[in-house]
């Protein structure tokens, strides 16, 4: 079986080092770069199964690289996990809102970021087998087609670009069109029971979702108290 592969982002060195390490001694094959400029030329050379991304890099930083490798076709379906010292909300919202898969914060725990990437690898398993099987129907909500084999979203046959978690996000809302779901059952939905994510990360993909959505974005209906729901 073929190594899983992870680039680590990162510039300093002992976390090159503590990051490698436990991945490798999990089988992981890992390389690392320690700029921006380097993490992109590497992404764009190699086939990686999970990005690793520190925000304070030197020159170009974090934020413009997440950007570039969403913007990249050749890259833009690598999921993107942020590792940062930067723990305001603001900034983990500013993470998730351009792109990122998920956030975890400087001092980790080693097992806690492996459960991450092994969550992000399932979740772009699940969309592979959809994807293979080809039995996966689209679902159609008012001018809203979600095809969850070929993990697309058109609005009046416009193509949305949505990353892998908002687009898990929408599928959630869309299997059952009218249905309140809380934030606590779309994290559970698309990451798993007991994940530690922030309620507030979920009204941030639903914001950025909304707005690549264009008009569409309004079938998605805030129920105050509760969660959301996207009209049938």
């Amino acid at each position: 079986m073929k190594k899983r592969s992870v680039l680590v982002v990162d510039d300093e060195a002992q976390v090159q080092e503590l990051i490698s390490y436990n991945l490798e001694s999990q089988g992981y094959s890992v390389a690392c770069a320690g700029t921006g400029e380097r993490a992109l030329e590497l992404a764009r050379e190699g086939k990686f199964d999970v990005v690793l991304l520190d925000l304070m890099l030197p020159n170009v930083d974090g934020l413009t690289v997440c950007r570039g490798l969403r913007n990249d076709p050749a890259t833009q379906a690598v999921p993107i996990i942020i590792v940062s010292a930067k723990t305001e909300e603001a900034d983990v919202v500013v993470g998730l809102k351009i792109g990122a898969d998920d956030y975890v914060t400087k001092p980790f725990s080693p097992k806690v970021l492996i459960a991450r990437i092994e969550a992000v690898l399932r979740r772009k398993a699940i969309d592979r087998d959809h994807l293979a099987d080809g039995n996966s129907e689209a679902i159609l909500v008012r001018d809203l087609t979600i095809d969850p084999g070929k993990h697309r979203v058109y609005h009046e046959n416009r193509a949305v670009d949505l990353s892998a978690t908002e687009f898990q996000v929408l599928l959630v809302l869309a299997e059952k069109p009218g249905w309140v779901f809380t934030r606590k059952q779309i994290i559970d939905s698309v990451h798993g029971e007991d994940y530690a994510i922030t309620d507030r990360s979920v009204d941030v993909q639903i914001l950025s979702i909304r707005k690549k959505l264009g008009k569409a974005g309004r079938y998605i209906e805030t129920v105050r108290g509760v969660g959301y729901r996207l009209m049938d």
